[in-house]
């Protein structure tokens, strides 16, 4: 498989990472998984870690074809519709966030004309799709379970898995969102392990487990049927649906999954403004 150039860029605040994949012999490029800076006590957003892509991606010549989300990140809002108007490009995610809209456009109680056909973003993967970022080969992959509508990224040698898998000392990902199911998200995970054990593994977060103070985000496919600790070789399903449920029992709602949905839905665009021209994000009540 052909080696992309993969260029990450780290977010202390919201442990992401993002990816400038880059085709060397083209100068082609995907953007994967961007962010916005989103202060919730004042409603303020930043552009600072997507500007440092933006920059990267301008000093380098390169030319971006996708701008891909893994998936509706519910602990940051996507900066893809900001970095479309700056770098150019197509936004991206796959064709299940149909489900997504339909689950959270109730729950928010949006406004009467939002669509939920995905025609938010500029094209919809389906799994098994194939396409190319300049002259390197990708595949997209329907890897379900965290969210109804999470996608790997085969792009040449390296697998981007979105929240699926973390660092093999942390495991997987929480399953207890709208949508999420462990029994899909072990099968889809079996599916990604069997990608070849040299492809290299690019993840959407880290939390530095304990024992570790180097955050890291890349890790090969044979490292994690070995290593992860949750579902490594010798995990059977019905063990690891036991430990995840019984694990996201105990864990908070992420601090940002209001805003982040309701923006990443509509990929990266705030709801429209209201009559006052003030655009509004909708804080529901003893729903989540």
């Amino acid at each position: 498989m052909t080696h992309a150039e993969i260029t990450a860029f780290f977010d202390e605040a919201t442990n992401n990472a993002s990816y400038v994949v880059a085709d060397p012999a083209t100068g082609k490029c995907a953007i994967i998984d961007s962010l916005l800076e989103y202060d919730a006590a004042s409603g303020h957003t930043a552009t600072v870690s997507a500007n440092k892509l933006a920059a990267h991606v301008r000093a380098t010549g390169l030319d971006v074809e996708w701008i891909i989300d893994t998936h509706v990140h519910a602990d940051h809002l996507s900066a893809a519709h900001y970095l479309k108007s700056e770098l150019g490009g197509k936004t991206a995610i796959g064709e299940h966030i149909t489900q997504v809209q339909e689950i959270f456009g109730k729950l928010f109680n949006v406004e009467a004309d939002f669509r939920t056909d995905g025609s938010q973003f500029d094209h919809l993967f389906s799994d098994g799709e194939t396409y190319s970022v300049g002259s390197i080969d990708a595949r997209a992959m329907h890897t379900p379970g965290h969210t109804p509508a999470c996608m790997t990224h085969l792009i040449g040698d390296a697998a981007f898995v979105g929240d699926t898998l973390f660092m093999p000392d942390y495991g997987t990902a929480r399953c207890d969102f709208p949508g999420g199911d462990a029994h899909l998200l072990f099968q889809s995970i079996q599916r990604i392990f069997e990608l070849p054990d040299e492809t290299r593994v690019f993840l959407n977060h880290d939390y530095l487990p304990d024992g570790r103070s180097d955050y890291r985000w890349e890790s090969t496919i044979g490292e994690q049927k070995r290593a992860n600790i949750h579902v490594h070789a010798d995990v059977s399903e019905s063990d690891f649906v036991a430990m995840r449920n019984a694990r996201d029992a105990t864990l908070a709602v992420p601090s940002l999954i209001i805003p982040s949905v309701q923006v990443n839905m509509r990929g990266g665009e705030f709801p429209p403004p209201e009559d006052n021209g003030v655009r509004y994000i909708k804080v529901p009540v003893n729903a989540l």
